[in-house]
């Protein structure tokens, strides 16, 4: 969430890098100097569930997964801490005169971590495996406007039975010229089509993933600047080392970094506080307040692309109507909540689009203001049952109960609805359970920019193309003119004339309400004075790379 708005334009600096720039724990260790000439010593970084899937770039589309993801690979580019582009990944320049035509040319010298060399048949045979639709990959979405697409998808029932399969197994949209180029003609022009391959969904994979992806799933072979040398084991973690042959020019400082599975958020704090961990990447509820005199220098406060919301279950009858949708919105005292459980942190959502990025207005969500009479009103108009109860779903262990609680109080008082809590699953079983159509109420989620543009607020949450296993709108929303106008504005000429066309495309969503916004983040960290140059991100993550071992 961010406490004010950006004055500078993510998105615009983004743009024009990407068309204009060219190369561009607790701890006995001592450090050591390693051959990269990085200090050394072990650290430990909480993560708060299972990631979801095993470590595959294009399977990983949640926040614990992609932290580790973070250190395992780089990609063609990468994201400044404040989420601007840089030229220090893979890729030496990414060039259009059209915006639909795109050459990559990529950076020599790029290997991973089995010593392999990255190349441009890295990139394309990765993103049509991801592309195709047997493979079940969670990100294949995001693969959705190169030419070619829809004939790696199979043709499916109302069931999700395939009734038809694929035409093909690669895109005729990629084209490798060399080992070190590759040509991507999209479907139709996109020029913020750079600003979106940092995310990992676009990353490279190894020859020999093919052969063995549940292989190389358990024991990935990244480009990042720690590798793996052991499998993750569920409620436990995995331990990382630093890659020696790293390419980047910011290879890791650490020897190793070891990722910590707790059940909550609230025993790693207290690790961190007993220094039995070193980085904590969130915070309890209850500690917010009292964290910055507890830790000093160490409790770190920055700028977030991320938000908290309760999507609606639009599959389920109750939840058809959006004046239903409206109305339980309208019944939320945002600003109370964020008082009481947040001590004033979160800032109140109304918009479908955090402020950090440009296309963020201010109040555009007139359903996001608390007004219990407007909303009995609606209730009564849509003909909704207020006997029965409805289920409020959150995941376990992270500290979401006590705020989705709070909504649930207020939505009894000014509708006369009660409620049920839902909080008994670990994340890993949270998010399958939304793919499956598992609930029928409310649910919490939050979402991170993957990449900084505001389309990436809207079209990979609620277009059709999305919905799992393709992507991750778990609402199940469906609306062809919502989808229309993201495509106008994936396909403007110009930064500005594309935030028309996502704004005209998130008034759609605001009336149709498929979900609830609540708060935007702001990033909170803590983390014990064994470690220094911690850095939290825009995107929630820790910069593993940057840690230094005391």
């Amino acid at each position: 969430m961010k406490l004010s708005k950006r004055s500078s334009s993510l998105v615009a600096t983004a743009i024009a890098a990407a068309l204009v720039m060219t190369a561009c724990g607790g701890s006995d260790d001592e450090g050591s100097e390693g051959e990269s000439g990085a200090a050394g010593g072990t650290y430990s970084i909480a993560l708060y569930s299972d990631p979801e899937n095993p470590l595959v770039p294009s399977n990983t589309s949640e926040s614990e997964g992609a932290q580790v993801l973070e250190a395992l690979w780089t990609g063609l580019i990468q994201y400044a801490a404040d989420g601007s582009v840089e030229y220090t990944g893979i890729a030496e320049s990414i060039e259009s005169e059209d915006s639909q035509t795109w050459t990559v040319t990529l950076n020599d010298g790029w290997t991973f971590h089995d010593g392999t060399p990255v190349t441009a048949s890295s990139f394309v045979d990765a993103w049509n495996w991801a592309a195709y639709s047997e493979n079940a990959q969670g990100a294949s979405y995001f693969f959705s406007n190169i030419e070619g697409y829809g004939d790696l998808q199979a043709e499916t029932d109302d069931a999700g039975n395939v009734v038809s399969p694929a035409i093909a197994t690669e895109m005729s949209g990629l084209e490798v010229i060399d080992d070190q180029t590759f040509e991507v003609t999209l479907a139709a022009p996109f020029a913020q089509f750079p600003v979106t391959v940092g995310y990992n969904a676009f990353h490279p994979l190894p020859e020999g993933f093919f052969d063995d992806p549940e292989g190389y799933g358990a024991l990935p072979i990244g480009t990042g600047p720690f590798k793996a040398d052991e499998e993750f084991v569920p409620g436990q973690g995995i331990t990382l080392s630093r890659y020696e042959d790293y390419a980047g020019p910011n290879p890791a400082q650490a020897d190793t970094v070891e990722f910590r599975v707790y059940s909550d958020v609230d025993t790693a704090y207290l690790d961190v506080q007993g220094g039995n961990l070193d980085v904590s990447p969130d915070l309890p509820p209850d500690a917010i307040a009292s964290a910055e005199d507890v830790f000093g220098d160490a409790f770190l406060e920055a700028p977030s692309s991320g938000f908290q919301y309760l999507g609606y279950p639009v599959y389920d009858e109750r939840f058809s109507d959006p004046r239903v949708r409206q109305a339980f919105s309208m019944a939320i005292d945002r600003e109370a909540i964020s008082e009481a459980i947040f001590q004033g942190t979160k800032q109140p959502a109304d918009s479908f689009v955090a402020p950090i990025v440009d296309g963020y207005r201010e109040g555009a969500c007139e359903y996001c203001e608390l007004d219990p009479e407007a909303a009995n009103a609606l209730l009564d108009e849509a003909g909704f049952d207020r006997t029965q109860p409805i289920e409020l779903w959150f995941n376990s262990g992270a500290g979401h109960d006590a705020w989705v609680q709070a909504a649930g109080n207020q939505i009894r008082d000014n509708l006369g609805v009660d409620y049920v809590l839902r909080g008994d699953l670990d994340f890993a079983q949270y998010l399958p359970l939304l793919a499956d159509k598992g609930v029928t109420g409310p649910f919490r989620l939050g979402w991170s920019m993957d990449y900084p543009s505001p389309q990436n607020y809207l079209e990979p949450l609620y277009s059709a193309a999305a919905i799992p296993p393709n992507g991750s709108n778990r609402v199940f929303y469906v609306n062809e003119e919502f989808d229309a106008l993201v495509q106008q504005g994936n396909s403007a000429e110009s930064n500005e004339e594309a935030i028309e066309f996502y704004n005209q495309a998130e008034d759609i969503l605001i009336e149709d309400m498929p979900s609830i916004p609540m708060f935007f983040d702001v990033e909170q960290a803590v983390h014990a004075d064994t470690v220094s140059d911690v850095v939290i991100d825009v995107f929630g993550h820790i910069r593993t790379a940057e840690v230094s071992v005391n």
